[in-house]
């Protein structure tokens, strides 16, 4: 299943500081406010819900401020993992969110307009839209 697998990255720049972004983006009540309808967590493993449907996740990887990577735990999916990297311009001090994706190369547009869309619900809480 993951062996065709497209790696995308995505860069948005976001009016806000690494701290108050990585809350979005590490915590149930963050991710709920753009990511998914609702959000659970017991340890690690993270449960997004959407409109009644339900996927899990586990949070394998996170740096403070930094970055955090979530694996899916769906069967079928259990390659397949996003990650939310936190980058600050040394010179300009902007916050860039850099999302990593892997997805089937015939979903890619579909994946990317996604993000695109929950990113500006991101931007509009974070009142840097």
């Amino acid at each position: 299943m993951a062996d065709n697998l497209e790696k995308i990255e995505l860069e948005y720049i976001l009016n806000t500081s690494p701290a108050i972004l990585f809350n979005r983006l590490a915590t149930p009540s963050g991710l709920s406010e753009w990511f998914a309808d609702n959000v659970n967590v017991k340890g690690k493993i993270f449960t997004f819900i959407w409109e009644g449907s339900e996927q899990q996740a586990e949070q394998t990887l996170r740096k403070e401020n930094k970055m955090v990577r979530y694996q899916w735990l769906d069967e079928g999916m259990e390659d397949i993992w996003f990650e939310f990297d936190i980058n600050v311009d040394e010179l300009t001090g902007d916050v860039a969110l850099i999302i990593t994706d892997n997805v089937e190369p015939e979903d890619k547009e579909d994946t990317i307009e996604l993000w695109d869309q929950q990113v500006d619900v991101l931007k509009h809480g974070l009142g840097s839209s």
